[in-house]
């Protein structure tokens, strides 16, 4: 492990020294290198004595140790607020993570998003919602955020994996441990398929405090946020209150209204997040059926739509079965594709790639 990272996620593990803390440092003496060459009594200008003290003294070589193995596995990353391929969403937040451990896919992190969340205890329907929105989506080219917690949250990465979108879970211990337990072969797909992201070091276990930290990552990934079930008390109306702190758009779907786990999502709706009964209600809402090339995620001559399509001639309703689009929604789609020149149709109804 070189010094320069060293130096970041030793300063990230002072005692007592948050984000804010950590900010205010970076603002006034640069990157952490210099950060620890800076004597105690300077960096009591901005921080506790007793936290520049700390500072003073440097780093342990052997804390740092865990880590340098960890590292060791090609699939294992660490992102740190100095890298190009730091998550541009999450630096317009109030409080971007200091660095994010990361397992599996890097690239992903700067992939257009879509948080979807929801009850751990929800109901068959609820699940089955979760899992067709997020694969709906992913076909769309949204990468689908949640927190790999039991309930819509796993229907959401399961949804998300089967589309070229992927997915991303967002955890609230050390990426060396998985919790629940019950998701280990979930966290593994996510891990080979899409990827795994966490700010709390290696070794922390599920702490209570930790989870809505969690949430606000979860959010500030994302373009949107859709709550699939919850009850009035949920955390995710955390994720979703977070969501409209950092201008995100809010997505809920409706359910009865004698129903405990649709009355946190009618609370939103009232609140003037926007009622969805369709995935291609959310793309919609997120401009992502523009005409422009140069700035929709769908229009494109990349567009995910077309490893569904593949090279041979195929049918809308094949393309319905592989994709988990709606008739109205690929028909949108491929309209578009059509006129920019990408496909082509076929007689009897089908479509081709064009060069």
């Amino acid at each position: 492990m070189d010094a320069e990272l060293a130096s970041w996620i030793a300063l990230n593990q002072i005692p007592g020294l948050g984000n804010e803390g950590l900010r205010r440092l970076l603002q006034n003496f640069g990157d952490p290198i210099h950060i620890f060459a800076t004597p105690a009594h300077t960096l009591k200008q901005v921080v506790q004595p007793a936290v520049a003290e700390t500072i003073a003294c440097g780093w342990d070589e052997a804390m740092l140790s865990p880590i340098a193995g960890w590292l060791d596995d090609p699939q294992n990353s660490i992102v740190t607020l100095a890298d190009s391929d730091y998550p541009q969403t999450l630096l317009n937040i109030p409080d971007p993570p200091f660095l994010l451990y990361v397992k599996g896919r890097r690239e992903l992190l700067n992939r257009p998003a879509l948080a979807i969340v929801g009850s751990r205890n929800a109901t068959a329907q609820g699940l089955s919602n979760a899992e067709a929105f997020a694969q709906a989506t992913s076909a769309a080219g949204l990468c689908i955020v949640s927190g790999m917690a039991h309930g819509i949250d796993a229907s959401a990465h399961r949804g998300g994996l089967r589309g070229p979108g992927c997915s991303i879970g967002v955890v609230g211990t050390g990426l060396d441990r998985i919790y629940p337990a019950a998701n280990r072969d979930l966290a593994h797909q996510l891990a080979q398929e899409g990827a795994l992201i966490s700010e709390f070091y290696l070794g922390t276990p599920p702490l209570a405090a930790n989870f809505p930290r969690r949430n606000r990552i979860i959010s500030g990934l994302s373009l949107g946020c859709l709550v699939v079930e919850a009850s009035l008390q949920s955390g995710s109306l955390i994720t979703a209150r977070m969501a409209l702190e950092q201008g995100r758009e809010v997505f809920a779907i409706p359910g009865s209204i004698h129903a405990t786990q649709s009355k946190g999502c009618h609370h939103l709706i009232k609140q003037g997040a926007k009622l969805v009964e369709h995935a291609q209600d959310i793309l919609e809402e997120l401009g992502l059926f523009a005409t422009n090339p140069a700035t929709s995620v769908i229009v494109r001559e990349d567009h995910p739509l077309l490893a569904f399509l593949g090279f041979d001639p195929v049918d809308i309703d094949s393309l319905m079965q592989r994709s988990g689009l709606t008739i109205d929604a690929l028909s949108a789609i491929l309209l578009q594709l059509e006129l920019d020149g990408v496909i082509a149709t076929l007689p009897g109804g089908r479509y081709q790639r064009v060069g």
